[in-house]
């Protein structure tokens, strides 16, 4: 179906703000990491700096071990995207393509979790976490010691797999047909050679989709560094951001300067895989 011009024109118009309100907080945290220390101070606050000062992205980086901070969040963002991968789209394969007693009541127990907030289940899991036997000084019994608190364990393993990753991977191996799966059952292929072999490499739209969701949640999780660990050599990148708070007074132009860096990579994986997550989103959108 043509628009008119007058319609083009409005839709045009409607994008371009849109993407103005998007883009605007991105240029306000611009505009405040090039601002002077003594800018905050004044009691009229000016959109844009008196004076520019691009060393405060240098200033940022000298505060704190930066370092060890980037290392531990690509570490565990690294293995936690790739084990929500697996584990993900092999629950929702089974989910989508194998018809098991339990299958539609196992699935919707599995949805009713989504509804849970984290803040709800953070003391059981926290509990979890300290209890683990044999590590941490535990005993086998899980007492005596901090388990996997303070460790990658409790930042990586709560975060392999997760109902929303499941419900996508499901909702996505729905859409193909039966046939695919009978003619591969014709050449003796079992489930996991129908996975791997057939369904894997179809899957590109679905791994960059859950990618995406995963690598943001992940590298930008504060709330559960925060509670897991207590030691400086466990800091990720967003815990590393409590280093431009003080006492009396937070440096807001390091802490803008500091996180308009830390989501580099983020805006960067959008792009590199913004073809494949449009392509999910389209095929998700006509299903049916």
């Amino acid at each position: 179906m043509r628009l008119s011009k007058a319609e083009q024109g409005l839709a045009y118009t409607a994008l371009l703000l849109f993407s103005l309100v998007t883009i605007l907080p991105l240029l306000l945290a611009f505009f405040t990491s090039m601002k002077g220390d003594e800018e905050f101070s004044l009691q009229a606050m000016r959109l844009l700096p008196l004076e520019w000062h691009p060393g405060n992205y240098v200033r940022a980086l000298e505060m704190g071990d930066w370092l060890t901070y980037l290392k531990n969040s690509v570490w565990v963002t690294s293995i936690a995207l790739t084990g929500s991968l697996l584990f993900n789209s092999i629950a929702g394969f089974a989910f989508a393509r194998i018809a098991f007693r339990g299958n539609l009541p196992i699935f919707l127990t599995l949805l009713a979790g989504m509804m849970v907030p984290a803040q709800v289940i953070i003391i059981p899991q926290f509990l979890i976490m300290k209890s683990i036997p044999l590590f941490g000084g535990n005993d086998w019994l899980g007492a005596g010691g901090s388990g996997w608190l303070d460790s990658y364990y409790a930042l990586i393993v709560p975060e392999l797999a997760g109902a929303f990753g499941v419900f996508m991977a499901r909702q996505f191996y729905l859409q193909f047909p039966k046939a695919l799966d009978e003619a591969a059952y014709i050449d003796g292929a079992g489930y996991l050679r129908l996975f791997l072999r057939i369904y894997v490499p179809l899957s590109g739209p679905l791994f960059a989709t859950l990618g995406i969701f995963k690598f943001v949640g992940v590298w930008n999780d504060f709330f559960h560094p925060l509670i897991y660990t207590n030691s400086a050599s466990m800091r990720t990148l967003q815990l590393g951001l409590q280093t431009f708070r003080g006492e009396h007074q937070v440096q807001y132009n390091l802490l803008m300067a500091a996180s308009l860096l830390i989501s580099v990579p983020i805006i960067a994986m959008f792009f590199i895989f913004q073809k494949q997550f449009i392509r999910s989103m389209v095929a998700s959108s006509v299903k049916g």
